[in-house]
């Protein structure tokens, strides 16, 4: 035997050892436990049949931790029956409502809202954005609908009280003289001045009495609907909010937002927004020393592969190559978008070469998350699907990475839901209970209503780090923060902003699968305010939370 040959059989050996040792096998089963856990929400769309733009686009899920222990909630929103919308038998849906779960710590949870004073009965709710507004150490709710928002400020107790009017926060009646429809809300402190601003993300001008006429059964498209301007609104001193969208140069009263993320995209050290756009452009808002200038089709984010506009949904972000910067994944009706940020304020489209456009392809994706479900330390996809102007039934994804940024359909190998075609609209990743690994909630607007729970049974085989920033002065400064770890060698990004996927908050909690690794070696925070912090030798298998200027504060 030639010594050739035994040195490439040792170093294929040395591979195989390599690739082995640096994460469990994966064995990650998705359960669903909806019924087991006592969530019996059911979601409506104000009558039994399925016609308008309105009841195709679903609504939201929002997870956060609204009693302060320890373990996250869960609020759904709901549709009703609206006047001169729903047909006449839908009454029977007047009284629908929003559901608040609480987590009971067991694997159960308990619905609350009416107790808790968040049902928002009578109203067409599409997301909500859980926030600490006044940095009272509690989540307060901002309710986004068709019709007037509503934010609830969290008394502490248990219990919320309705204060949008003191905030201005309700928004316009109309816009584009239709009624305002809202899709989510993303928070951050746009100028410096320490206090949270909020960004309305709106959708389009609906207007129930059109039809098109070569098409009388079926919905019109979008395209066919004027859009309405999202709004920023600027927090004052007093705690009101004021309309500040003009005067910043976003005031695009044509658009038609379907999710907006926030995030420094350039690492030029101030945030940006990437508004997704439904049959239209998507925008890039690039923020240069407080002014915004819209950069989507320079920077290459503005349409799909094929140089469309097509029916996007929401930016997930992340690092799925591994090297260091924040890469999008959009969701759309059509096969998706991954671009590759290149580190030079551009982005490479790498959908094709992904494997991403030929496993979305003609699924209808709406909610989808970049997460680690396994652990191994690099992210992988979920997504929910569902044909948007029928109701044509989908498989959902779930997109395994191999670490260098390409995907595989493996969902039918870890759960029988991935086997199992529905109508997916809203979709969030959480650890409900708390085991280190990231589950999966998504609603549906097929004739079954009900949303599904998947418990993530076996991705805690390895390693991970769960870690919540609060900013100096509360929220402000740690939305939008960059937190990068080393760990056995590797490194690893995220952004502090969890509100990224469609219609979803997702658990505001970032957390970090590190394979075998059981020490986080270095970890280093880039807060939105400019502050960087570093800490070293941090145990893994936790949650801990860090406090800008003060530390790990608790573990």
């Amino acid at each position: 035997m030639s010594k050739k040959f035994i040195g490439f059989t040792f170093f294929l050996a040395l591979m195989f050892f390599t690739i082995k040792s640096s994460a469990q096998k994966n064995n990650v089963t998705f359960t669903d436990i909806t019924k087991k856990a006592g969530i019996t929400f059911k979601l409506n769309f104000g009558d039994n049949s399925y016609k308008n733009i309105l009841e195709s686009s679903g609504s939201g899920i929002t997870v956060f931790d609204y009693n302060n222990d320890g373990f996250m909630d869960l609020y759904m929103m709901n549709g009703t029956y609206l006047e001169g919308i729903s047909d006449p038998d839908g009454k029977v849906y007047e009284n629908s409502h929003n559901d608040l779960y609480k987590n009971n710590g067991n694997g159960t949870f308990t619905e609350v809202s009416k107790a808790a004073g968040v049902d928002c009965h009578h109203t067409w709710s599409m997301a909500a954005g859980a926030i600490d507004l006044d940095n009272d150490g509690y989540q307060d709710l901002y309710v986004l609908n068709y019709g007037p928002n509503v934010f609830y400020h969290n008394n502490g107790n248990g219990t919320f009280t309705d204060i949008t009017k003191s905030l201005g926060l309700s928004g316009p009646e109309k816009l584009n003289n239709f009624t305002k429809w809202s899709i989510g809300v993303s928070f951050w402190d746009y100028n410096h001045d320490g206090r949270l601003d909020a960004m309305v993300g709106n959708f389009l001008a609906f207007n129930p009495a059109y039809f098109t006429p070569a098409t009388p059964d079926l919905m019109p498209s979008p395209s066919e609907y004027n859009g309405q301007a999202s709004m920023l609104y600027e927090q004052q001193a007093d705690g009101k909010f004021i309309d500040v969208t003009k005067k910043n140069n976003l005031f695009y009263p044509d658009s038609k937002c379907m999710g907006l993320t926030v995030f420094d995209y350039d690492d030029d050290g101030d945030l940006d927004i990437f508004q997704a756009n439904d049959h239209q452009l998507n925008f890039l808002f690039r923020n240069d020393n407080g002014i915004y200038k819209e950069v989507g089709v320079q920077s290459g984010v503005a349409a799909n592969s094929h140089g469309e506009g097509t029916g996007s949904m929401h930016a997930s972000i992340g690092d799925v190559d591994g090297d260091g910067l924040i890469d999008i994944l959009v969701s759309d009706l059509d096969y998706g978008a991954l671009y590759r940020n290149l580190g030079n304020g551009l982005f490479e489209d790498i959908t094709e070469e992904s494997g991403l456009a030929a496993a979305m392809a003609g699924k209808s994706s709406w909610g989808a998350q970049l997460f680690d479900y396994d652990n191994d330390g690099d992210l992988d996809i979920v997504a929910a699907d569902g044909t948007a102007e029928e109701l044509v039934l989908q498989y959902p994804l779930l997109l395994e990475n191999d670490g260098k940024g390409h995907f595989k359909n493996v969902g039918k190998e870890h759960g029988a839901y991935f086997s199992t075609k529905r109508s997916g609209r809203s979709l969030a990743v959480w650890d409900f209970d708390n085991d280190g690994d990231l589950d999966i909630i998504i609603s549906h607007i097929d004739k079954n209503g009900a949303p599904v729970l998947l418990r993530n049974d076996g991705g805690n085989k390895n390693q991970w780090l769960g870690i919540t920033l609060v900013g100096k002065n509360g929220p402000a400064s740690a939305i939008g923060a960059k937190v990068t770890i080393t760990s056995g060698g590797k490194k690893q990004i995220r952004v502090n902003q969890w509100a990224t996927s469609y219609l979803a908050n997702n658990d505001p909690r970032i957390l970090f699968g590190l394979g075998l690794e059981k020490k986080v070696e270095h970890l280093e925070i880039s807060w939105s305010d400019g502050r960087k912090e570093v800490y070293n030798n941090i145990d893994s298998d936790r949650y801990i939370t860090i406090k800008e200027g003060t530390g790990i504060v608790k573990k």
